[in-house]
């Protein structure tokens, strides 16, 4: 199944004819032959024995682990560090804005080059990690400031119960990730991203808040759609990584899979934050 996340697509993180693109045919060259040899971990029904040798440097969910704790951890350390040391009092607000959305942006950089390489660098990795810690850290702060404290908090809890939640009905078998349910949500996903660029576009040269997509009810109802469309990827995240393992991945696309998730809780905690926001304007 291609990965709903281009980062994982472009790399070839994949499982095509039951295989990953990009190694299957060196590693599992017998697989002509052998239904049981494109799986290092099955198990033939004959003998109880798996029918290819397990790969010594193949990831495993410690590595996704340990590599997403450290994306995301250098994420809250920057994040942390940019609230403290990035004012946003009413004197230093437009510097400090600058840095942050400066950040944003080499950060979306670095997350297209890595998208179009062939290998995870985890350099890259960490870089957008930071930078884009940043940028959420002048965000976060501004919010905090200028609407309550409280709301940076709710996003944050918003964002760690959505995970929980998907983990869990992925886990149960309540969601299931297929070829129809990939296509839909990207085709949402696309149409989404669509209108907040135009809704943007608008509030750029018209002032305002464009065509009103990120304000009062219908930024509800947005904010609503693109928290549910996170929850969707996060389910596909949660697919690749699963895959990879089964399948014998190399350990190097820990990095991606943890580069992933990263994507996608960003993307969830923009969106709690815009949702709280807007409730919190609406007292």
């Amino acid at each position: 199944m291609r990965s709903s996340n281009p980062v994982f697509s472009r790399r070839g993180f994949s499982r095509d004819n039951g295989g990953y693109a990009g190694f299957e045919a060196q590693q599992y060259q017998q697989a002509g032959t052998n239904p049981y040899a494109t799986n290092p971990y099955a198990v033939d029904p004959a003998t109880g024995m798996p029918q290819a040798p397990a790969r010594t440097n193949a990831m495993t969910m410690d590595d996704v682990v340990s590599r997403t704790a450290m994306t995301l951890g250098t994420l809250i350390v920057t994040a942390t560090l940019s609230w403290v040391l990035l004012p946003v009092d009413p004197a230093n607000l437009n510097k400090s804005y600058g840095i942050g959305i400066g950040a944003a942006l080499v950060a979306f950089v670095l997350a297209m080059i890595q998208s179009f390489k062939r290998k995870p660098v985890p350099a890259l990795i960490i870089g957008y990690a930071a930078l884009e810690g940043v940028f959420l850290g002048v965000i976060s702060a501004a919010t905090s400031t200028y609407l309550g404290p409280g709301v940076v908090i709710q996003a944050v809890m918003g964002t760690m119960c959505v995970f929980a939640a998907v983990l869990l009905a992925y886990k149960m078998g309540w969601i299931r990730v297929n070829r129809r349910f990939t296509g839909f949500v990207m085709a949402a996903a696309m149409g989404f991203i669509l209108l907040m660029v135009a809704n943007s576009l608008f509030a750029l040269f018209g002032g305002g808040d464009g065509l009103g997509f990120r304000s009062g009810g219908l930024g509800l109802l947005f904010g609503a759609i693109g928290v549910i469309l996170g929850a969707c990827f996060l389910a596909m995240d949660f697919k690749q990584v699963e895959d990879g393992i089964a399948y014998g991945a190399p350990r190097e696309e820990s990095w991606l899979a943890a580069f992933g998730l990263t994507l996608t809780l960003v993307w969830i905690y923009l969106e709690m934050l815009r949702i709280f926001q807007i409730l919190s304007g609406d007292d």
